[in-house]
């Protein structure tokens, strides 16, 4: 195949997808939920709206257009696939195939349907994929690595596969900057990054930076209408979990019967959990922010004014160029 048919396959795979029948659609949700609770209606559905909106013709072809992919030699390329938020490997499966490699890809348990119904469609679109798809247990075959986990197997992978060329993912999640100045759609708008997936991936925002003596009233006031996420039993398991934890602790917190607020300088916050922490000037902000870069995803804030943050509300609206832990995955592909 040639990178045009390549680019063309995924086109009309995303053509697809756009245009299922709410039957189809409910089919993939049903099942989806059936092999992980946390893969909801509105989960399933938002992902398949991220697949295609990195889908559109256009913007693949920007996004290839600096790179040389016509002359690749193909290799078979391993990728363990995380299975936090549904079909999170796409991008993964995306640039191997796009590329011209084989994908041997290892799912993750959590998310073992979604990714084989994505392949299954894209196989009927163009048949000569089928000998470049292979859903594996072990990645012996693998020429190279990419590998999405927690920072303990990662640790594992980069022991076991520092043989071979890789790409090794860790830990990260995402911040938002407050000033105290934000409006009220301001706050709707972050909610959504600190709700959607239930606060699962890694680039929902899991911590708040707030200046001193920051009143939080504005933001519970604003965001009440995301009360609808005590509806996932999960959600609200862990709610009433967190909440006793905080009350037996005596640790200083807020609560507006769905989200809570408490202060640390750890990152990544229990599902129903919000860290903040303040700061005292400009400067403080910029070195906090610094200190925790490399387990940084995204940072957002109100319109993108901070320096290299994007707005609230498009955490979780990542472009096909923006790439995880910031690795160009397709220089990385295109040099095997």
């Amino acid at each position: 195949m040639t990178l045009p048919e390549r680019i063309n396959a995924f086109v009309s795979l995303g053509e697809e997808l756009k245009n299922l029948s709410p039957a189809q659609k409910q089919e993939i949700i049903f099942r989806a939920g059936n092999a992980n609770s946390w893969f909801d209606a509105n989960n399933v559905t938002n992902a398949l709206n991220g697949i295609i909106y990195l889908l559109d013709k256009e913007n693949l072809q920007d996004w290839l257009f600096v790179y040389d992919l016509e002359n690749i030699t193909p290799k078979k390329v391993g990728v363990i696939m995380a299975g936090n938020i549904p079909m999170v490997g796409f991008h993964d499966f995306l640039s191997v195939l796009l590329s011209g490699h084989y994908l041997h890809a290892k799912l993750s348990s959590e998310d073992n349907y979604l990714m084989k119904m994505l392949a299954e469609r894209l196989v009927n679109i163009e048949p000569r994929f089928a000998e470049r798809i292979y859903f594996v247990e072990l990645l012996k075959e693998a020429d190279a690595i990419i590998a999405t986990g927690s920072d303990n197997t990662a640790r594992y992978f980069e022991y076991y596969f520092s043989k071979k060329p890789h790409i090794i993912r860790k830990n990260r999640t995402s911040l938002g900057i407050l000033t105290g100045e934000e409006t009220t759609a301001d706050f709707r708008a972050l909610a959504e990054d600190i709700f959607s997936y239930y606060g699962l991936g890694c680039r929902n925002v899991s911590k708040v930076l707030v200046p001193e003596s920051y009143s939080f009233t504005p933001f519970y006031d604003a965001i009440a209408s995301f009360k609808y996420i005590l509806d996932h039993n999960k959600y609200q398991n862990n709610y009433d979990y967190n909440k006793s934890i905080l009350l037996v602790n005596r640790a200083e917190h807020f609560d507006n019967g769905f989200l809570l607020l408490t202060p640390s300088e750890q990152l990544v916050s229990p599902i129903s959990v919000l860290f903040y922490q303040t700061y005292a000037s400009a400067d403080d902000l910029k070195n906090q922010l610094e200190a925790v870069k490399d387990k940084t995803q995204v940072i957002v804030s109100a319109d993108g004014w901070y320096p290299n943050s994007i707005a609230f509300g498009q955490a979780q609206c990542p472009a096909v160029w923006d790439y995880a832990d910031g690795v160009d995955t397709l220089t990385f592909l295109s040099k095997l």
